[in-house]
């Protein structure tokens, strides 16, 4: 794209697509959404096009469009077990899940994908009746509680040092329990002594991700996530929005070099221009919806690219996360997009390649 860092690829797979009427497609594969072969072959697909991590959307609510949904960690594990690259990053909201649980979930993708393991913070809305312990929170009380959270699953990490298992045959240890540390948090919404029942992951910690999208999930993302996703109506808006997060996160005692923006950008990919516009037309006349307030693109894969150097040369954002309207259709032209994927014999973990250092321990003795 330009001299400087190569633009960051994500792609969101996001059932038959980001469109609520993308199953009505007859490409769509809707009859195999709650197939593993679907997912393997989305993901599979993303990798060997270069893309460097899938985004993988879920929720406690039924998504606009589809009768279901599968759970996003355990998609992911199931394709981390044939992909040997791509970054995987679940969704996984902290509003009605414990962060012991959601600890021990990502530290166990980790380990599946060798280090490739991400997560993506999210709060629920609406959802409080399915569940029926607490009432519905206001979008303070949401954000504060996923801070907290966040909070809990990063010390929960760090619970075991790096050496703790020590598989000492003679004496029958197989941890040495002083490596293991209580993390003993107190807050407003957790109460977790620990430590994990999980070792500190490959990556030590995870990558974590949050979308920016107001002031409260932005506050969180400034101080907790090592990915921020951000939306823009246009790239002067990103560019604007991307230095504000930069202030915020050096605000909030963090170094903003370390810290990945990445701009979503919803695409409709066909062999022509007019062809793309025509079958988003068709989509929307069957959902009777109107386009996103984001940057969109609708048009061939030669004019994205135009579009995704123009990112990088503006500086509007360290990477993007491509939102396919219909997610099949957009598969077979990720090829003419992103660079060929090299593989070498020894992968590197998804924060080395995005050239993030391996945080420390913070319980670790010196």
């Amino acid at each position: 794209m330009s001299d400087r860092t190569p633009l960051l690829l994500g792609l969101e797979l996001s059932g038959t697509g980001a469109h609520p009427a993308s199953w009505r497609r007859a490409d769509s594969r809707a009859e195999e959404l709650f197939t593993a072969g679907y997912w393997v072959d989305a993901v599979r697909a993303a990798e060997e096009s270069g893309i460097d991590f899938a985004f993988l959307p879920d929720a406690f609510a039924l998504p606009a469009g589809a009768a279901g949904q599968l759970d996003a960690v355990a998609v992911a594990a199931r394709v981390a077990a044939v992909t040997r690259r791509i970054g995987l990053i679940p969704q996984a909201s902290v509003t009605h899940t414990e962060p012991f649980h959601l600890s021990k979930a990502i530290a166990s993708l980790d380990f599946a994908s060798a280090g490739r393991a991400g997560w993506e913070l999210t709060v629920s809305t609406g959802e409080a009746k399915l569940f029926g312990r607490k009432d519905e929170q206001d979008a303070a009380s949401r954000w504060h509680e996923a801070d907290e959270a966040a909070e809990v699953v990063a010390r929960l990490w760090d619970s075991w040092e790096d050496d703790a298992e020590i598989r000492d045959v003679p004496t029958g240890r197989f941890i040495d329990r002083n490596r293991l540390h209580y993390i003993n948090f107190a807050g407003d919404n957790f109460s977790v002594k620990g430590p994990s029942i999980t070792p500190r992951p490959p990556q030590g910690q995870p990558l974590v991700a949050v979308r920016a999208a107001g002031p409260h999930s932005a506050g969180v993302a400034a101080r907790r996530a090592d990915l921020i996703r951000i939306t823009a109506g246009d790239l002067a808006t990103a560019i604007a929005y991307r230095r504000e997060i930069r202030t915020a996160t050096t605000a909030a005692g963090r170094d903003p070099d370390q810290v990945r923006i990445l701009l979503d950008i919803d695409i409709h990919l066909a062999a022509t221009a007019d062809r793309a516009a025509a079958e988003v037309a068709q989509l929307e006349d069957w959902a009777a919806t109107a386009a996103p307030h984001t940057v969109f693109h609708i048009g061939t894969a030669a004019e994205l690219r135009g579009l995704l150097t123009e990112v990088s040369d503006r500086n509007a954002a360290d990477g993007v996360v491509l939102r396919p309207l219909a997610l099949p259709a957009a598969l077979p032209h990720l090829p003419d997009i992103a660079p060929p994927a090299v593989v070498s014999a020894d992968t590197p973990t998804l924060r080395e390649r995005l050239g993030l250092p391996r945080p420390a321990n913070r319980y670790a003795h010196s």
